[in-house]
């Protein structure tokens, strides 16, 4: 047995200290609970009351153009949401960085809640 345990004994004990010198992987939480902790920004929101008859108007004035007799329904009128413009704005300009030709497309935000 002393023999068995010299023979492979060492490759065990160097295994061991290889792997203790690994670092250790962290563990990140669980897509469930990483998306229970954020909320999406939307880029557009209902807009006031006041402001959706002037746009229904302009809007169905320009559609009719040269038909005076055709009828248009306004459904739903939004506006940019001012806080996720300035977010992909100051987030666009950081990244730009020193190529100031470059273009960038911010897809979502997210708001930690």
């Amino acid at each position: 047995m002393g023999l068995f345990q010299r023979l492979f004994g060492k490759k065990t004990v160097a295994s061991d200290t290889v792997n203790k010198k690994q670092p250790v992987a962290i563990k990140e939480p669980s897509p469930e609970v990483a998306a229970s902790q954020w909320k999406e920004v939307p880029f557009y929101v209902e807009s006031e009351a006041s402001e959706q008859e002037l746009v229904a108007v302009l809007a169905t004035a320009i559609a009719a153009g040269d038909a005076p007799a055709s009828q248009f329904q306004v459904k739903k009128v939004l506006k940019k949401n001012p806080e996720a413009q300035l977010v992909a704005t100051i987030a666009t300009a950081i990244a730009a960085g020193d190529a100031p030709a470059s273009q960038f497309q911010v897809k979502k935000i997210y708001q930690k809640k």
